[in-house]
């Protein structure tokens, strides 16, 4: 019902002025850095928005808390996007604020935790090397003498510049050696600090569901968006790395001994009720991607 040329199809997270000229600054940025924040975590967030805008990215801060007033001391904050939703994840945020069409024009988009260190990470560098070596999504590797390591596959390499594999006995009798062919041991990042190239980032957003807050289990599916072999278009960049504090954001432990000792009533242990979610959603996941594999006959899987 519409002339053909007045249809505009993608749009961007440029802020545009009421009036006078357009800040060309802001117009030539062509990464985004998106990060799920509260406020307790404000100077580390600072830290690592700054690390970026030296580079021309375009932030996006999701206030998980609703505190969006305390970051106005930020010298960034009025060239940030600021997003506030009470308790939901970044990838509630990232389903219902990244849609492709809006973030089109980005080459890169880092959807990253609150809790990394930056301290050793020259953002430049790291987006040279990813080019380089053709990696569609990929991740810093974590310092393994300071951070909370979850995978082995994230852990630093001192000797090489990316791994997209690792070479060792895992829990369970399950071994990664040169034969492995699949997450964890290769084609793999964890989503606590991913970079997905334009690309990539299109499928993974389709393959975030709308009704599931968490997204366990979703880095093992992270293949299926590499465009191409995920042994070879995924990989941990380890010559610019990160720090990850594994800070809790969403929930809390409960601390019994200390709350008898203040006279205070015991809390409900949150972070059990998250955790428990997470993994039944996973669930839900599982079984979606198997319906959905089961049903579309003209589908064929890759792996």
């Amino acid at each position: 019902m519409l002339p053909k040329g007045i249809v505009s199809s993608t749009s961007d997270l440029k802020l545009r002025p009421l009036w006078g000229s357009h800040d060309t600054k802001s117009s030539n940025s062509t990464n985004l850095l998106a990060i799920s924040a509260g406020i307790k975590q404000k100077d580390n967030v600072d830290k690592i928005v700054k690390k970026f805008l030296s580079s021309d990215f375009h932030v996006m801060i999701f206030h998980y808390d609703g505190n969006v007033d305390g970051w106005r001391d930020t010298e960034w904050s009025d060239h940030a996007i600021h997003v506030s939703a009470i308790k939901q994840t970044k990838w509630w945020f990232a389903k219902r604020f990244l849609h492709p069409d809006i973030v089109s024009e980005y080459a890169y988009i880092f959807l990253w935790d609150e809790d990394l260190g930056v301290e050793n990470f020259h953002v430049g560098r790291y987006l040279s090397i990813i080019k380089e070596e053709g990696l569609e999504i990929s991740q810093p590797a974590l310092d393994p003498n300071k951070s909370e390591i979850h995978h082995q596959i994230t852990e630093r390499d001192t000797k090489s510049k990316v791994h997209r594999r690792i070479f060792r006995q895992m829990g369970g009798g399950f071994t990664c050696n040169e034969n492995s062919t699949s997450p964890p041991c290769t084609g793999w990042v964890e989503i606590m600090a991913p970079v997905f190239s334009r690309a990539s980032w299109r499928c993974v957003w389709h393959m975030i569901q709308n009704d599931l807050n968490h997204a366990w289990g979703l880095d093992f599916q992270l293949g299926y968006c590499a465009q191409g072999d995920r042994m070879e278009k995924i990989g941990v960049v380890d010559s610019e790395y990160l720090v990850h504090s594994g800070f809790v954001t969403l929930g809390s432990v409960v601390r019994k001994k200390a709350n008898r000792k203040a006279k205070v009533p015991d809390q409900p242990d949150t972070r059990s009720l998250i955790r428990n979610e997470s993994f039944a959603q996973w669930k839900i996941f599982q079984h979606r991607w198997r319906k959905s594999v089961e049903d579309d006959h003209c589908w064929t899987d890759p792996y």
